[in-house]
């Protein structure tokens, strides 16, 4: 089964490409996969038909304990039947629907292609959160199929519709599913329904799986999403609601009542929702004008009927349920490739506009006839034996089953008025209406309506046969009486007079009802949908007022939000329940406090500095403040990467700061002054809380204590740090240099602005000299040396390379020493940072006449390779390799393969600090000189910073 999954996932991913290539005829290629599902399918019709289960298990994330379960017993078996056989009978008559010049029909055999996928994945899967996360799939794949045409604001609608009801469905049932495979230790479908809890806590489990069932199938409340949805294709409505997702929601119903029906909210649920659904939808689909339309109404009308059948319990309705699941699936396709081809071939779908198109297509009304047979139960189809099978059920119910066996009445009467309603508006001769002209039908497309139709009716006269292959299900439920069985006949008995009522009365009524057009007046009280558009404006509603007061565009504004929700949430978690240690220790050795005491100055000095420049540099100071701590504690590396930061941040800072005014703005009122001071001392007193008890109250050995030995023996390092950094947790570190890139790309995008100007980002390289002229090594064609410090200039290009060298000593020795590539990237970008102050922009390209973005996209790519290599090489994923070897003149070297991890790390820095230079830097000089946007330069360079 996962090799079939794995088949779906190549078709969709191959089939935009066959379509351009073949065109729709492509679809027949896509076709193969349903295709070969359904004949591997009827290969296991043995094992089905004697009980038993094809399973299978796969590790999907051993960690946690997950695994990639698949089994199909009888009743998923018959779903993977009607999913592949359908999809691909539809799939083939797309091939005819759609034109060789339909936009993006390669997208939609592909979405079309991974819904089946997903479809077959949902009703094999074992696994309650593998079934969830299928669920959410066809969700998904629904929500672009719906939307096939986003021009339509319509089928927008409709696509929205369907994902928010059910997404939120599903994540109800999720909850659901969390709370019945936690209780029985297990997430195993098979396994669950055998450990389940009880109470109340049952009570909510149950109704919030229904809650994601009922949405699926749109069962009431929900059923407002599926007659939207109709602005999707034909062939989607015909295989989406047909048989397919909306499917998903009443099979979940079927595979958990064996275990379910006897808790108290389960039948009554389902019960009363599909009543309600059943009878409703019914009356509504009579009201409908549009062949379309007049279906989506009957598929609703009809999962409620499925719903209660299934709901119910016993092993006559289970059989009965699983019957009239397969004959619905089959008539129902039919009829929505039906009213695509009357769509197609007439250009119409509304009843009154169409008429004698039956004279004129005598083939097609045939089909129709046979499939609108099926859905009113009339023999000798599956949709008659599975009718009958239903009415035997609830007469042998009890009083409420006879209750609920008159609603099933009522509502079949209706699905015949509606069933020759649609016959008469599609094909039959109108007095008032001309003649329709319709265009030829091909064999290739109405071949598959035919099939379907064919289908339905085969499965009535082969009764028997059908009983034999669905008994093995049906045993699982306990029998109120004698033991059912599916059959053309049963002589006359009280279920074949309850059907023949029912054909009458509907007969009756789609009679009296043609005679006059006043009862389409008639109309519901409420409307779900109108629920919905009210719910959906008044979170809109709400979401554009609570924008307006918290989004103000207050950068002050937002950090209070966050910081006031930290000091409340994580103040009050320390307060009352904080795992204070005892046995404070304040410091180790003087030399702390002194250097704690220049933080607390520099930080308070920060706060109330009235220049800009100022207040910079001296939270520069607390940050060197905070690197000479790191030095008493014994970590200079860690002390070298500081003072390297808070140099480069200086550095940054300054370039914005010089396009600002030198003092800050008006400071707020008094009141606003002691709030921001009273939050800052909060958030001060609660971070530093928060660090005390996360270092002090630890229980366990910290992992930590390891890293020593394994920075030796696996990272083959004695610079603890830089193991940790390039080897044992080199996926963090792939995380903080993807954060870097994106930051790097964001400061460039928001000072170049507009996609012409991004080649400047790369930076301008000097003229070369011409043939025979003298070359002056300070003075620079681009600027005419009336601004340049000569002195710096010169003493900056003597240490330059110097700098430079030492950076990539810090790079190669920072395994064994201290350094690394971040710190090397950091030196290497502080001395392009001097060659830019020395000289400028033409100084600073002189020095690196490179791409930034290339350079950062070479250096990403040089780390992920490392990774990369190390997986093709049969090792995990950044793993590396120690390599001692001995070269000729050099003698022995130890190597280890992260450092080429390390040197991607060196190029990102690089990179990033170069792009930041030339962002803040050079193009802001650029513009000053030339004049341009000078009015929004600061507030560009306020955004960057």
């Amino acid at each position: 089964m996962l090799v079939l999954l794995a088949c779906y996932a190549i078709a969709a991913i191959g089939a935009p490409a066959l379509v351009r290539w073949w065109g729709p005829k492509a679809m027949y290629a896509v076709a193969a996969v349903p295709a070969a599902t359904f004949v591997w399918a009827l290969t296991r019709t043995g094992a089905m038909r004697s009980g038993g289960a094809v399973a299978e298990t796969h590790p999907w994330v051993p960690e946690l304990g997950l695994e990639i379960s698949l089994r199909m017993s009888t009743f998923p078996w018959v779903m993977v039947l009607l999913v592949s056989g359908v999809g691909a009978l539809v799939l083939a008559y797309s091939a005819h629907y759609f034109s060789s010049g339909e936009a993006g029909l390669g997208r939609f055999a592909a979405v079309f292609t991974a819904f089946a996928g997903a479809m077959f994945g949902l009703v094999v899967a074992d696994d309650l959160l593998l079934l969830y996360v299928f669920w959410e799939l066809t969700s998904v794949f629904s929500y672009l199929l719906i939307g096939h045409d986003p021009a339509r604001s319509a089928s927008r609608w409709a696509a929205m519709q369907a994902l928010l009801v059910t997404t939120l469905g599903g994540l109800a049932m999720l909850t659901g599913f969390i709370m019945l495979g936690q209780h029985a230790g297990t997430y195993r479908l098979s396994e669950v329904v055998g450990h389940l809890p009880g109470g109340a806590y049952l009570v909510i489990a149950l109704v919030l799986v229904l809650l994601g069932a009922l949405s699926k199938s749109a069962v009431f409340p929900f059923s407002f999403w599926l007659p939207s949805a109709m602005a999707a294709p034909t062939p989607v409505s015909a295989y989406l609601h047909a048989a397919a997702m909306v499917k998903a929601g009443v099979f979940l119903i079927g595979m958990l009542t064996p275990a379910l029906a006897s808790e108290a909210p389960w039948q009554q649920v389902i019960w009363t929702c599909g009543a309600v659904t059943f009878l409703f939808g019914g009356w509504t689909a009579l009201r409908q004008t549009d062949l379309k339309l007049m279906l989506a109404y009957g598929t609703v009308s009809q999962l409620g009927m499925i719903s209660i059948v299934l709901g119910t319990g016993t092993r006559t309705a289970a059989l009965a349920g699983a019957a009239l699941l397969a004959g619905h699936a089959m008539f129902k396709a039919a009829l929505f490739l039906v009213v695509g081809i009357v769509d197609k071939t007439t250009g119409t779908r509304e009843i009154y506009t169409l008429s004698g198109l039956g004279a004129r297509r005598p083939l097609l009304a045939a089909v129709a006839a046979v499939a609108v047979a099926s859905m009113i139960g009339f023999p000798p189809t599956l949709g008659f034996v599975a009718k009958e099978a239903m009415l035997a059920a609830f007469w042998d119910g009890g009083p409420w089953g006879r209750a609920m066996l008159a609603c099933l009445i009522a509502g079949a009467a209706l699905t015949v008025a509606y069933g020759l309603r649609f016959l008469w508006g599609a094909f039959a001769r109108k007095a008032d209406a001309q003649e329709t002209d319709a265009a030829p039908i091909g064999p290739g497309f109405i071949a598959a309506p035919v099939l379907l139709a064919l289908a339905g009716l085969g499965a009535g006269l082969f009764a028997p046969g059908v009983d034999e292959l669905l008994a093995p299900y049906a045993d699982g439920f306990p029998e109120a009486g004698h033991a059912y069985h599916l059959a053309l006949w049963h002589g006359l008995t009280p279920a074949l007079g309850f059907s023949a009522l029912a054909l009458a009365t509907g007969f009756g009524l789609f009679l009296a009802l043609h005679r006059t057009s006043a009862w389409r007046s008639l109309k519901l009280p409420f409307k779900s949908g109108t629920v919905y558009k009210q719910a959906i404006g008044g979170v809109d509603r709400v979401a554009v007022e609570l924008t307006g007061r918290t989004q103000r565009g207050s950068l002050p504004f937002y950090l209070g939000v966050i910081l006031v929700t930290l000091v409340v949430f994580a103040g009050g978690l320390l307060v009352f329940d904080g795992p204070w240690p005892v046995g404070i220790e304040l410091f180790d050795t003087p030399l702390q406090v002194a250097a704690g005491g220049i933080i607390v100055i520099a930080a308070i000095s920060a706060a109330v500095a009235k220049r800009r420049l100022t207040a910079m540099v001296l939270t520069g100071v607390s940050g060197y403040g905070v690197a000479t701590l790191f030095i008493f504690h014994g970590a200079p590396d860690l002390a070298l990467t500081q003072f390297l930061v808070e140099t480069v941040t200086i550095v940054m800072f300054v370039l914005v700061l010089r396009r600002l005014p030198a003092r800050f703005s008006e400071r707020p009122l008094k009141k606003v002054r002691r709030f921001r001071v009273a939050v800052g001392i909060a958030v001060g007193v609660v971070a530093s809380g928060m660090a005390y008890v996360a270092v002090s109250g630890r229980q366990a050995a910290p992992i930590s204590e390891l890293f020593p030995d394994l920075a030796v023996s696996y990272g083959g390092g004695h610079n603890i740090v830089n193991v940790i950094l390039v080897d044992i947790r080199a996926w963090d570190t792939m995380g903080e240099i993807a954060v870097l890139l994106v930051a790097a790309t964001g400061v460039a995008s928001l000072i170049f602005g507009r996609d012409r100007l991004m080649h400047r980002r790369g930076g301008s390289r000097p003229a070369p000299p011409r043939t025979g002229e003298h070359v002056k090594w300070l003075y620079r064609p681009e600027t005419d040396g009336s601004h340049q410090a000569i002195i710096l200039q010169v003493v900056t290009r003597l240490l330059f390379h110097t700098i430079v060298l030492f950076s990539i000593y810090l790079l190669f020795t920072g395994h064994n020493h201290p350094g690394g590539g971040f710190a090397g990237g950091l030196v290497a970008g502080l001395a392009l940072a001097i060659r830019y102050l020395a000289g400028g922009r033409a100084e600073l390209n002189a020095a690196a006449p490179v791409d930034a973005g290339r350079l950062l996209g070479t250096g990403l790519l040089i780390s992920v390779g490392t990774g990369a290599a190390s997986m093709l090489l049969g090792g995990e994923v950044l793993q590396s390799a120690i390599l001692d070897f001995d070269l000729p003149l050099v003698g022995h070297v130890h190597f280890v393969t992260s450092t080429f991890f390390d040197i991607g790390v060196y190029l990102i820095v690089v990179g990033l600090v170069l792009d930041i230079l030339r962002s803040l830097g050079a193009e802001i000089d650029r513009h000053q000189e030339s004049g341009e946007d000078t009015e929004t330069l600061p507030q560009l360079e306020k955004e960057a910073a």
